[in-house]
């Protein structure tokens, strides 16, 4: 079921198409006589990208990016609008390309309503979307979910019925689908503050219990099934735990640390696993390989500049999201004539064959050729250039068929002409965040203006950066790793 594709990942290598994942530095994949600039080249002038102090694409971006990202975050912006329930406000797990509902139908996902949340901020920030409509349309969608929506310890089911509230294919109640919601509920609290609207985003944020989900490792749960009516088989806490690197730890974590009502042990930073630990092409990082699992947290954390005893997360997606261009542009291009040094990504989305929690480096999931947009949008904050040139790329080379209404299709495969009737909200909402980060860093200064994300992060021991820890090929600060520090 879809419902559990993103959080049962292993982050392991499965068998799928045989692909080296491991280059010299020197590597080229150059044929055309331009000049050939390394993976590592590029990890090491990303220092400007990192500075907190500025924005990341500051020096970047021209007149036809700024253009094209308003297009793209408008388009991306008017899907939490148009697909949005008129009576509850909630927002679907997806819809068509073209507008209106997909043709399979879709509940609401609750992640997807955190990304809308966030994304009417950023349209009213813009001047895209009117104020009082923004504001709204947040409180109408707060209000159904606190009056309306089941809760269990404050805690979400992952998909509801979007006119009713209710519960839908048995699915769990989702520690991970909540905190994205709280990454939107704390955006609009921080956004329209002193009024109802923040009010009861504070109260939405401080009623989930979240030490409910912690398991006897000191990590939590993936979610909890209640007793259902097939006799109870998926009954209590889903046995797999958030306990390495993914998506989950560093979002979820830090929500629930900064809670003044029901916190998470400072404990908890510490038992969770900084791995697996990918080396690729000289770089070395914590990886999961669907580029979501960096995407996700860092929609709202801005950990640029900063560390704890473990990590420099953001350099971590920097070189997870290098590492893939590189993968694409060097490797898969053998395989699959899609790809190239301006098209590329891949990352857990619809395929040919139904929803696919694909990836790489390492290779997860059987790749076809396929592209998904939002591997590279969603990583814009931390690769401005690369993304942007693949992002233009694709909508020039293949315009209308893979770029709708609401932007860029979930994904395409253009070597067999399909693409994808459908849009996902929790796919387009990385795009519009990470674009507004990177021009602007508008979603990081207002997320990072709560009081609960900078208590959470001392408690985690986040500090500066310091020249010692200027090592470009290496996110990580562990004794395994000082071999690739020298």
């Amino acid at each position: 079921m879809r419902s559990n594709l993103r959080k049962l990942l292993t982050c392991l290598t499965p068998l799928a198409i045989s692909v080296v994942l491991t280059f010299a530095v020197t590597t080229a994949f150059a044929s055309d006589g331009q000049a050939v600039v390394t993976t590592v080249d590029l990890a090491s002038a990303d220092s400007a990208i990192e500075n907190p102090q500025t924005f990341p694409a500051k020096s970047v971006l021209t007149p036809v990016d700024e253009a094209f990202l308003d297009d793209m975050e408008k388009r991306g912006i008017r899907y939490y609008i148009d697909e949005a329930d008129p009576s509850t406000g909630l927002m679907p797990d997806r819809a068509s390309a073209n507008g209106g509902p997909s043709a399979n139908g879709s509940p609401c996902s609750v992640a997807a309503v955190g990304f809308g949340l966030t994304a009417l901020c950023i349209g009213d920030e813009r001047g895209w979307v009117d104020h009082q409509e923004a504001y709204d349309r947040s409180l109408r969608v707060l209000r159904f979910l606190r009056d309306h929506t089941v809760q269990v310890h404050g805690f979400f089911y992952h998909f509801v019925n979007m006119q009713t509230g209710a519960r839908v294919w048995n699915c769990e109640v989702s520690d991970i689908d909540t905190a994205l919601l709280m990454g939107g509920v704390l955006t609009v609290r921080q956004h329209f503050p002193g009024t109802a609207l923040a009010k009861l985003a504070d109260e939405m944020y401080e009623n989930v219990d979240w030490p409910w989900m912690v398991s006897q490792d000191g990590t939590m749960y993936m979610g909890w099934h209640p007793a259902d009516a097939d006799g109870g088989e998926n009954k209590g806490f889903i046995l797999s735990r958030w306990n390495q690197f993914s998506e989950g730890p560093p979002l979820i974590y830090l929500l629930g640390m900064g809670s003044k009502t029901h916190p998470l042990p400072a404990s908890i930073w510490k038992a969770w696993k900084r791995g697996p630990v990918e080396t690729y092409d000289g770089m070395t990082f914590m990886e999961c390989p669907p580029l979501f699992t960096h995407q996700y947290p860092q929609s709202w954390l801005d950990l640029r500049g900063v560390r704890d005893d473990y990590a420099d997360y953001f350099r971590d997606s920097q070189l997870a999201t290098l590492a893939q261009w590189h993968w694409c542009a060097s490797e898969l291009s053998k395989h699959f004539a899609t790809y190239s040094r301006n098209v590329w990504g891949i990352t857990a989305s619809d395929s040919a064959a139904g929803y696919t929690a694909w990836g790489g480096p390492p290779v997860q999931g059987d790749i076809d050729g396929s592209v998904v947009p939002c591997a590279a949008g969603g990583s814009l904050a931390f690769e401005p250039r690369l993304c942007l040139d693949a992002l233009e790329t694709m909508k020039a080379r293949w315009g209308a068929k893979a770029y709708r209404k609401y932007g860029f299709v979930d994904a395409f495969n253009p070597v067999v002409g399909w693409y994808n009737p459908d849009v996902l909200g929790i796919d387009l909402g990385p795009m519009v965040l990470s674009a507004e980060n990177c021009r602007s860093g508008f979603v990081w200064k207002t997320e990072m203006s709560c009081p609960e994300i900078q208590a959470a992060l001392k408690a985690a021991g986040f500090r500066p950066l310091t020249t010692a820890d200027n090592v470009s090929t290496t996110s990580l600060f562990s004794s395994s790793v000082v071999a690739v520090k020298g």
